[in-house]
């Protein structure tokens, strides 16, 4: 089975109604969408549903930034995974390092929401990735080993195909920073390898894995031209039109 190449990005908190509007215009006029690409938006929960309207009539993906754990009942403030489905979306990020750090979530909920997006029929793209502090202390390895772990600990094997990782270190996000293709296609491969020995072979090659780290129109040939390098999970550089497209040219 060929792995699927995503270029994804992630809004993340920014942009209004008419600026995310303005955005995927230019988007639909700037893009060429390849052979086995996917190109996905992830905006903010609230635009999500203005979004779909915006990508009609071309073909890029939905995507959303979060999910509950569960698909409905008394969980204030969550977006269930059954309404994303319903809203359109394809993709949803989650374990990002952002709602590590801020929000608290842990390896066991990461997997859970992982499960309950399957169950909706949305690939979720799973964010692992490690601190500078781990990275230098050596122990950057068994951090993603743990994180990449717990997933396959919750999620059913028969969702196990599905699923898409998004490898961002954690000292490279909004950072201007960047892992360099070298380090990043080492730890890609450091990944495959696990999935490979936790779900066997079939599961190893068909699992897209994403770089995710501060990638950019400079940095983005580079980062795709390493084997295990999948596709893109970008931020800041998703905000521009220009820069996002350039990007997705160099696929």
């Amino acid at each position: 089975m060929a792995r699927k190449s995503i270029i994804a990005g992630n809004w993340k908190m920014n942009l209004l109604p008419s600026e995310g509007e303005t955005l995927v215009a230019e988007l639909k006029e700037r893009i060429r969408i390849k052979e086995n690409l996917e190109v996905v938006i992830c905006p903010q929960m609230a635009l999500v549903p203005l979004a779909l309207d915006w990508i009609y009539d071309s073909s890029i993906q939905l995507g959303a930034q979060n999910c509950a754990t569960e698909r409905a009942g008394a969980f204030t403030g969550e977006t269930s995974p059954e309404l994303l489905k319903v809203l359109g979306c394809r993709y949803c990020l989650v374990g990002h390092s952002e709602r590590r750090s801020l929000f608290g979530e842990v390896d066991t909920t990461v997997g859970l929401k992982a499960q309950a997006l399957l169950s909706m029929g949305i690939t979720p793209v799973v964010c692992f990735g490690e601190t500078l502090d781990q990275r230098e202390a050596g122990t950057h390895l068994t951090t993603i080993d743990t994180q990449v772990n717990a997933v396959f600990k919750l999620v059913e094997q028969t969702g196990w195909t599905r699923l898409v990782f998004a490898y961002e270190p954690v000292w490279a996000i909004g950072t201007g920073k960047t892992a360099t293709p070298a380090q990043a296609n080492e730890i890609h491969r450091f990944v495959r390898g696990r999935i490979k020995e936790l779900a066997g072979d079939i599961v190893a090659n068909a699992t897209s894995i994403l770089y995710g780290g501060s990638a950019n129109a400079t940095n983005a040939a580079d980062l795709l031209g390493e084997p295990e390098i999948d596709g893109l999970l970008v931020g800041g550089a998703s905000l521009k039109a220009a820069d996002f497209a350039q990007i997705i040219a160099s696929f």
